[in-house]
């Protein structure tokens, strides 16, 4: 059975932007792929994550097992605390207008994803609409043109952030973990959420399988992709994976590619919870 599937790119890092990216669209022109693209506009706080070493014993499972020191490398380990946090994709206007000049989708991820991950409960909502305000202001500074769809930092909301995001003019969300795309509650707009598990967390070792096999009876779904990992030390297994998905007769696209597929009047309107999923270190909207 064929299927559509979506890449979800999510950028969190300097280093991702730097050295990921571009490897990244370097593989996807070679397989004549199109993805959408998630930026971190802002600064790189990586280091502050040292935290959650301290508070968050899955978390340090999670960093062993992806290998995190070698995906992010050292410098990244200290921007935030004993190095400054440089600016993301402000600091690589070329590379963002690349991605957008070999037709793919660029959309906000996050102003400060760091801060937003650790911190997001605690903060109040004029930090919240600050954030996406600097966010989609500094994409805007680059592209000329604000983006059309928000896709949160490790799949993380509440409705504080919805209700803000609904106001913004965004015409997409994708910021869930659901099975298949809904309506969010209250605010109408439709969700396109990432379903298939990524590499961060089934792990190398027989990752691919468990990702075909979720691919496996067609449909439309979405893979989430992160410069680091398959643009860094994964890139060639996200190689293969990519020729084994082709295989399938699975046509790539970019998630704005999918809106007018999705037929809005009969999805299901719904309010997301919040759940911890296998591979994951604290819990994700679904």
């Amino acid at each position: 059975m064929s299927g559509i599937l979506g890449l979800k790119i999510d950028v969190d890092t300097y280093q991702g932007m730097q050295d990921g990216v571009p490897r990244l669209l370097d593989i996807l022109k070679e397989n004549d792929v199109k993805a959408t693209f998630y930026l971190s506009i802002g600064p790189d706080a990586s280091g502050r994550a040292v935290l959650q070493l301290l508070k968050n014993p899955r978390f340090l499972k999670k960093m062993v097992k992806t290998r995190a020191a070698s995906l992010y490398g050292f410098k990244t380990a200290l921007y935030g605390t004993l190095l400054p946090s440089p600016m993301i994709a402000l600091s690589f206007p070329d590379i963002v207008r690349r991605i957008k000049a070999e037709g793919h989708e660029v959309q906000f991820h996050a102003w400060d994803h760091r801060r937003w991950q650790d911190e997001l409960s605690s903060k109040s909502e004029e930090w919240i609409r600050n954030w996406f305000l600097r966010g989609i202001t500094g994409l805007e500074s680059i592209l000329g043109e604000k983006p059309t769809s928000f896709g949160a930092p490790a799949w993380l909301i509440d409705d504080r952030v919805l209700a803000i995001a609904g106001g913004l003019g965004f015409e997409y969300l994708s910021c869930t973990r659901a099975v298949s795309p809904f309506i969010h509650e209250g605010i109408k707009l439709l969700e396109i959420p990432s379903d298939v598990p990524c590499f961060e967390e089934v792990g190398m070792e027989g990752g691919a399988q468990k990702i075909l096999a979720a691919l496996a009876g067609g449909g439309m779904h979405v893979l989430p992709v992160h410069a680091e990992v398959e643009g860094g030390i994964m890139a060639d297994a996200f190689i293969g994976l990519l020729a084994a998905i082709k295989k399938m007769d699975t046509q790539f696209v970019r998630l704005r590619d999918m809106v007018p597929l999705i037929d809005k009047s009969r999805l299901p309107v719904r309010r997301f919870r919040l759940e911890l999923l296998p591979g994951r270190s604290v819990p994700c909207a679904v």
